[in-house]
């Protein structure tokens, strides 16, 4: 998918990212991953994008972004291989 020449990530339910910013998809279960959820939660730092779904993975963004997302991490991985291709 491209807009404006910047690919574009599905992070799951009709929701996208610019791909380029993506720092990191990673499993939310581990306890730093949840520290850095709640971090970025207190600071207004997190955008939920799970649409009432379990939060399946946390994408982080260069620009300190934390955003919650109800696809697998293993998922993200593929698109952006797709993307790619």
């Amino acid at each position: 998918m491209s807009a404006r020449g910047r690919q574009l990530l599905n992070v799951g339910l009709g929701n996208f990212v610019v791909a380029a910013r993506v720092i990191a998809v990673v499993n939310p279960a581990s306890s730093p991953m949840r520290r850095l959820r709640e971090d970025a939660k207190q600071e207004g730092r997190l955008v939920d994008a799970t649409q009432g779904r379990k939060t399946r993975s946390l994408v982080i963004m260069d620009s300190n972004h934390v955003i919650l997302s109800a696809v697998q991490a293993e998922t993200m991985r593929q698109r952006f291989q797709e993307d790619d291709e």
